[in-house]
């Protein structure tokens, strides 16, 4: 068992936690020769690509240090195309959340590293309670939305505040370190995915831009296009791109396995790839980024996209925090439709409307 003994935290880090935090614009300068950095997010797959850009603004501005990151368990795949990273640490928060104990011993592993500054843009409860419990001299944070737990400001030595949801999340988090003194630069992902990564899909190098790429199903139903809508689709594609190969993907659950058996039989013929759950989340990163355009809804495939700047077509439901996951590029188009009562499936998107936004960003390599 862990025990954790919060007057000792005080008394080892000569900290008083009612003391306000200092002024953000500063932090950077005083704790640019930190030795040891944890950037802790805990997010899911779309959190962790849209942190990455601010991650490597942190790379930048500490090159000596040792830097650390800490996601969500189930995504640490992810973090191998960031090699820059020294090392990744997983949280668990899925398929349940971490236990009492697992949390101590979070708490207990972030102490014993002794980091010099632990920097926190999630804002979420938990989060802002194991920056604080980290016991890092310096700790950046930012302001929750809904202006987080009691004594929230009290956990961190420095915080700062950014809107939400007017503009992506990767360039909030960048605008953020901005505003805690780090030199900003233009958002950039700096990921490295294997190519060899095609080989899990029967995908050769020399297949680059002759296939689309579709992954047509999300964690809900009210989030996807009809079953007969998917296969009009895949039809419209065949008919208006018959250059063009179709490989179609999902993941492992039970729910989208089944869905891809169903879709599979409404087609007349079956499509070039079928990546059944065979994949991981790199391998699946390889097969987007290679491919010549990208489908998909509201779902972790999208933002693989966006991380490998892959030109994609995507539907999304008509979510009103939906501008703060779209990036601001032409290659990218995002048809937003209806979730209409009584219908189970997102409605107003007609299929010419999607073959007409992959003509549109076909011209972007």
């Amino acid at each position: 068992m862990v025990f954790f003994n919060y007057h000792r935290f005080l008394v080892d880090n000569q900290t008083n936690p009612l003391m306000m935090a200092s002024s953000p614009e500063h932090f950077f300068q005083r704790t640019r020769h930190a030795r040891k950095v944890m950037v802790l997010d805990l997010g899911f797959l779309g959190d962790t690509v849209h942190l990455l850009p601010a991650l490597w603004l942190v790379r930048q501005a500490h090159p000596r240090a040792e830097l650390h990151a800490a996601v969500a368990a189930h995504v640490t795949s992810l973090m191998d195309c960031v090699p820059w990273v020294d090392r990744v640490w997983g949280y668990m928060r899925y398929p349940r959340h971490a236990t009492l104990r697992e949390n101590f011993q979070m708490v207990a592993r972030l102490r014993r590293e002794k980091f010099d500054v632990v920097i926190n843009l999630n804002g979420s409860d938990r989060s802002s309670w194991l920056t604080f419990l980290s016991g890092a001299r310096e700790r950046l944070g930012r302001r929750p939305s809904d202006g987080g737990p009691p004594l929230w400001k009290q956990m961190f030595t420095a915080h700062v505040a950014h809107p939400f949801a007017e503009e992506p999340v990767y360039l909030q988090r960048c605008r953020c370190l901005e505003k805690a003194g780090f030199p900003f630069t233009p958002p950039e992902f700096h990921t490295q995915v294997d190519p060899a990564g095609l080989r899990a899909a029967e995908i050769s190098s020399a297949d680059r831009g002759t296939y689309f790429h579709l992954s047509p199903f999300t964690t809900a139903d009210s989030k996807e296009l009809p079953p007969a809508q998917l296969a009009e689709l895949i039809a419209a594609l065949a008919k208006s791109f018959p250059q063009k190969k179709l490989v179609l993907s999902c993941a492992p659950t039970r729910r989208e396995l089944e869905k891809m058996g169903q879709l599979l039989t409404r087609l007349p013929e079956k499509p070039w790839r079928v990546l059944a759950g065979n994949l991981n989340l790199i391998q699946l990163a390889t097969v987007i980024q290679n491919s010549a355009v990208h489908f998909c809804g509201d779902t972790g495939p999208f933002h693989l996209a966006v991380m490998t700047n892959t030109p994609t077509v995507a539907w999304f439901w008509p979510n009103p925090g939906i501008r703060q996951w779209l990036p601001v590029d032409e290659k990218f188009r995002v048809l937003v439709g209806a979730n209409t009562p009584g219908a189970p499936f997102l409605g107003r998107i007609a299929t010419n409307e999607l073959v007409a936004a992959a003509q549109s960003v076909l011209k972007f390599p």
